[in-house]
């Protein structure tokens, strides 16, 4: 099945490779996945949604092995402070489920920050749009499709 992600890379002409993974045994957090992609805790990212008073909404690319620092993606989006959106907002947010919300093609464009270790790696690995699939794809390319930064965030 091809998600919106998947449409909106190939559209553009940004190479990516898709990686579905089985869900049947439930196992669909971050060190799961990386377990079932054969690849480290470090290359595989999770996106989170976060919300300054405003409301203004923040999306932020961690490793799965990390954990998003509150105080620094504060200071990276340059608000005062943030906080995790709650989990019935996400789906209305973005058009993606818990577990399957990619950076790419959420239903609004919202400043994203891509935590600064995935420039380590050629490829990193992200949700594809759906709980059962992850992208591969450059950090550079990521961040040049989304308008991302990278920065210290966990």
């Amino acid at each position: 099945m091809k998600s919106n992600a998947m449409r909106l890379l190939e559209e553009n002409s940004i190479p990516f490779t898709a990686h579905e993974y089985d869900i049947s045994d439930g196992q669909i957090d971050g060190c799961s996945i990386a377990r079932k992609l054969e690849r480290s805790n470090d290359e595989v990212f999770k996106t989170l949604v976060t919300e300054a008073p405003g409301p203004e909404y923040f999306v932020f690319v961690v490793p799965v092995s990390g954990e998003l620092n509150l105080k620094k993606a504060a200071r990276a989006a340059k608000v005062k402070s943030i906080e995790m959106i709650p989990l019935k907002k996400l789906l209305p947010l973005t058009g993606y489920v818990h577990g399957g919300c990619s950076p790419i093609g959420m239903k609004k464009k919202f400043p994203t920050f891509i935590d600064e270790t995935a420039i380590l790696f050629d490829r990193m690995f992200v949700s594809g749009g759906y709980v059962g699939l992850n992208l591969e794809i450059s950090p550079e390319d990521l961040a040049g499709f989304v308008e991302a930064e990278f920065a210290d965030i966990i």
